[in-house]
């Protein structure tokens, strides 16, 4: 057993007592489902935690209507072989009822109208605990926020007012109307969610693996052409390329990497050779230094 194969079970051992936890001291939890690597790494860590029994709280997408055609098939496919209860609320019905604004222009992107819908299923639900696969390396932002991370009834994050979790003791202890934030792979690496579903043989979306795109290139990152959603200047010449992609958001603000990984053991090659950071390929972390803890503490996940 090599020392990879060590750390990853150990951080499974972490993820499943967390998700006990979870179980033990909420009452409707739900599990924030988006048919990306992290969150079906979230799915398989949840069935291994109650086994035999099936996973018993649903799945909740947030969809904002422009995601990747690859990972709402694969979406809906895991939820029905798994016979778990799939939930989706569509950011696009807020957007009808003029709760919210879309965006306009080459840098749109609907990323942070989610919080509206998230915290409105929660709300519909009463959902005391969600359940996401944020992880600390992934952004500064996340990097400050507890294992379990209390929001307030309005859904939003204090990051100066933190519980501390000390000897992995995890208190969901909160007030009518709060819920609790839950990051079981808190403590995971990229490489360690990719190195888990090799080990795992889990199955994925095929647009994490190279395959060949059109595309176009803006500011240095390469963008897919396959979609109206995806503005594009006139100029913005359309190329076919071998791209894969990082982390799966919204097909407007989620640019592929060039790359020749058609397969599991090239993908955890390529992560461990890697010097750019997953969330490098997305546009809307880049708005601003603090454009993630905004959001976190306007109630996204």
């Amino acid at each position: 057993m090599n020392q990879n194969t060590i750390q990853v079970d150990a951080l499974e051992s972490e993820a499943i007592y967390i998700f006990r936890e979870v179980q033990a001291q909420f009452e409707k939890p739900v599990l924030l489902f988006s048919g990306g690597k992290d969150s079906i790494t979230l799915v398989r860590l949840a069935q291994k935690a109650f086994y035999p029994a099936k996973i018993p709280f649903p799945l909740l997408h947030i969809d904002t209507g422009h995601n990747f055609p690859e990972t709402i098939e694969f979406r809906d496919r895991l939820a029905k072989e798994l016979g778990v209860e799939l939930i989706v609320r569509n950011v696009q019905d807020n957007i009808d009822s003029g709760r919210v604004k879309e965006e306009s222009g080459r840098y749109a992107s609907r990323n942070i109208l989610q919080t509206e819908t998230l915290l409105d299923a929660i709300e519909e639900f009463d959902f005391d605990a969600c359940i996401g696969g944020a992880r600390r390396d992934e952004e500064k932002a996340r990097a400050k926020e507890r294992i379990f991370s209390v929001r307030d009834d309005f859904g939003q994050w204090d990051e100066k007012n933190q519980r501390p979790e000390v000897f992995d003791m995890l208190n969901g202890r909160i007030d009518l109307g709060q819920n609790v934030r839950v990051f079981p792979i808190s403590n995971w690496t990229e490489l360690d969610v990719w190195s888990y579903i090799k080990q795992e043989e889990i199955d994925i979306p095929s647009i994490y693996f190279a395959h060949k795109r059109k595309t176009f290139v803006r500011d240095g990152m390469i963008w897919s052409a396959a979609d109206e959603v995806v503005y594009r200047d006139e100029e913005e010449k359309v190329v076919e390329r071998m791209v894969r992609f990082r982390t799966v958001g919204d097909m407007s603000c989620t640019a592929a990497v060039l790359s020749e990984a058609k397969d599991i053991t090239k993908v955890v090659e390529e992560i461990r050779n890697s010097s750019i950071s997953e969330r490098g390929a997305r546009i809307d972390d880049k708005r601003s230094e603090a454009a993630m803890e905004k959001r976190k503490q306007q109630g996204y996940f």
